[in-house]
Parts: structure tokens; sequence; C-alpha cells
């Protein structure tokens, strides 16, 4: 699974992948620190936002691969 972040105006950033069988791979700027990452079920993830700042306002997508 991937998240990622859409500020306004802005392209999407990859913010972090995710997958059953490895650690989170938080991309440059962004952390677990931050952005909290739980694989709820096989299919089910969700992502929580901590301490949460005007400079958070964007969009936020979830996508999935099966590869």
């Amino acid at each position: 699974m991937f998240w990622y972040q859409q500020p306004s105006r802005s392209s999407l950033k990859l913010i972090v992948s995710t997958s059953t069988w490895m650690k989170n791979y938080f991309e440059e700027g962004y952390s677990e620190a931050k952005f909290d990452i739980s694989r709820v079920q096989m299919n089910l993830s969700v992502m929580s936002i901590k301490n949460v700042t005007s400079k958070d306002a964007a969009t936020y997508f979830c996508a999935v691969s099966d590869h």
C-alpha cells in the first residue's frame, strides 16, 4: 500500500510504502514521528497524522498494488 499527500495546487507526494512483509518505508521529509500507519487487515490500512498543524492541510490518498 502507498500513502500520498497532495497539497493544494501541487502534485502528489509519496509519504510511505507499506506491506505485510516489510517495515514501513517513509520517503525523505516524512517520518513515523508524524504519520502513524497501521495495517488493520490484509486489505485495510489506516493513516493518522500526529500533532496536526495548518501545514498538514492537503488531500491524502491511499493506493494499492498487488505486485
